[in-house]
Formats: structure tokens, sequence, C-alpha cells
């Protein structure tokens, strides 16, 4: 298995491919939270959403990486690797719930 930063790096990619939009990754090794990184990326709708978790299944299984589970519905869809959670949504819910705020504090948090 890869080390965190290569299977970040490439699930990035694979987002990229699929045109998923901004990509955002949080660095969460130093807190508490319940993984070491998420990465967040807006789809482009409902439809999209579940083409780009299809795409990342289809790409990275086959490499070795394990979907321990997903939560899915046409405009967010959580992805859990274990260490890695992912979130692909509709950009009307990730304005919505704006997580990257909480992220984003998490991770100060942690750093101090």
């Amino acid at each position: 298995m890869r080390d965190i930063r290569e299977r970040i790096e490439r699930i990035v990619e694979v987002l990229d491919e699929k045109k998923g939009e901004e990509i955002e990754v949080f660095d969460l090794h130093d807190s508490d939270y319940i993984a070491k990184e998420v990465v967040m990326v807006s789809s482009l709708g409902g439809r999209h959403t579940q083409a780009l978790l299809d795409h990342l299944k289809e790409t990275l299984k086959p490499e070795g990486e394990e979907f321990i589970s997903t939560d899915e519905s046409d405009e967010w869809i959580v992805v859990d690797l274990g260490d890695i959670i992912i979130h692909i949504m509709t950009p009307q819910y990730r304005r919505r719930y704006d997580i990257e705020h909480f992220l984003q504090e998490i991770a100060r948090k942690g750093a101090k």
C-alpha cells in the first residue's frame, strides 16, 4: 500500500480526470478527527456526483484502495477509506453545509 500522501495525490488526480471541481485536501493528522485526511470535491450535479464515486471505485480498487463504506445521496456522497474521508457534493450542498470551515478549525486546533 502506498503512503497516505501518494494516495491523496492519486485521489485528487482521479477526481480531476472526471471534472471534479474545487478539490480541497485537509490534513488532520494532528487532530482527534476520525480520519487523517479529508478530500472535498464539488460535482456538476446529481448524476456527476455518482459518476465521480464510480470512477474512484473503478480506478482505485484495482490499485489496492479499500472502500470501507459509502453513504450516498444524489447531492452528497461520503466515502470512508479508513484514514481518508472523501466528500463529493453538489455546489449547493457544499455551500449549505460549509464543512470546509469546520475542517479548517479542527486542523487549526490540532496544530497547536
